[in-house]
């Protein structure tokens, strides 16, 4: 069932990184209860239950936060789990009576993580955002897109490396750490400094001068000729990785670029010119062809492959990266294991599709449960 099989987890039903957080323990084998609320709330996309893939791998109880009754079952729930996840703007669970404070009371040893864009202090850290905000107060977005202005990565940045994973990564060291103390404590996972912390590189970089301030200037930008994307003969695209010098000599041999000596490849002013002669030369082949050439060589190649390709690709379908649920294509737990694989337990659930089941497996007997729907605690 997964290397966190054992572990019990209260998830408040939130957007984006949480859900992302909870999917990933989940998948490893973590018990995850999502709870959600009685009534239909706007999340801004509604992809429908079986699309909504971040929320896979974990039951579902529906309750009501504004009842008292609601408030104290969830708190019964917090008294079996090992960790809870938030994802409200800071003081929200607080004004509802799920706090750290009166969570720990029933809980001492439970890990409370605590997911924001900007932070649980600070003087932003009562506003409103989304991932293009968070990325841009850390330079991130400053750094990403073409040289006339910065451009959206998706939400990969702020909301999921920077939010989800870190969030996970802190529940799971704050964990271990109760194991020996048998003391919970709050983490505050903060997609800013998430994403921050993944530009750790590139800040040593430009403190060292090695990185300019100007975008598709640098090597790993866009900038360098050897280091890119490139359209193909049929209009397709092809990724280009040749950094190190070993790997330049192969794509010279490869592509033909001749006058690139590999001992000048950082001379920042002959890149343009050569980019120019590598798009002449790249779009003689179709990506199929490239693919032909390049694909398994140290060259560092890959072709740029869209939604329905990826899944398809031999070296994806060999190591199961992608799996079908309900008929809906998405990638597969990661990382793997080699003696307690993840895997993904069951599919996205209906709203409040478990809250019977969850109640009793987590003690509650069938009076107390008929109780609560009776005065609309739970549904």
């Amino acid at each position: 069932m997964g290397p966190l099989t054992g572990i019990r987890v209260v998830e408040l039903a939130g957007i984006g990184p949480g859900p992302f957080c909870a999917m990933l323990l989940a998948d490893l084998g973590a018990e995850v209860i999502r709870v959600d609320r009685t009534s239909q709330v706007d999340i801004g996309i509604d992809r429908g239950r079986k699309y909504s893939v971040l929320n896979r791998s974990r039951k579902s109880i529906s309750v009501d936060l504004k009842n008292p009754d609601g408030i104290e079952t969830v708190l019964k729930l917090v008294e079996s789990a090992d960790a809870l996840i938030e994802g409200f703007r800071p003081g929200v669970t607080e004004r509802l009576g799920l706090g750290p404070d009166e969570c720990m009371k029933r809980n001492p040893a439970l890990v409370y993580g605590r997911m924001t864009g900007w932070g649980q202090e600070g003087p932003m850290a009562h506003a409103a955002g989304h991932d293009i905000n968070y990325i841009a107060l850390t330079g991130a977005l400053h750094a990403i897109g073409g040289a006339d202005k910065p451009s959206p990565p998706l939400n990969v940045v702020g909301d999921f490396g920077g939010g989800g994973v870190f969030l996970a990564f802190g529940l799971c060291a704050a964990l271990l750490e109760s194991k020996n103390s048998g003391l919970g404590q709050v983490v505050d996972a903060a997609m800013t400094e998430g994403a921050a912390s993944l530009m750790g590189s590139l800040y040593g970089m430009y403190a060292s001068g090695g990185w300019s301030n100007n975008r598709e200037d640098n090597v790993l930008d866009g900038g360098s000729y050897y280091y890119g994307v490139y359209e193909t003969a049929d209009n397709k695209f092809i990724s280009i990785g040749s950094i190190e010098g070993k790997f330049h000599d192969v794509l010279l041999e490869i592509t033909g670029l001749t006058d690139a000596a590999t001992i000048d490849r950082n001379d920042r002013s002959t890149w343009e010119e050569k980019k120019q002669r590598m798009e002449q030369l790249v779009r003689l082949k179709t990506r199929d062809e490239w693919d032909d050439l390049m694909l398994g060589t140290d060259v560092c190649y890959a072709p740029v492959l869209n939604f329905e390709e990826a899944p398809k690709h031999p070296h994806n379908v060999a190591r199961q990266s992608f799996v079908e649920v309900e008929g809906v294509m998405q990638p597969a737990p990661a990382p793997k294991f080699s003696r307690t694989p993840g895997t993904v337990q069951m599919p996205p659930p209906a709203p409040g599709q478990h809250t019977s089941e969850i109640l009793s497996d987590w003690g509650f007997d069938a009076n107390e449960i008929e109780k609560l729907k009776d005065v609309g605690a739970v549904s």
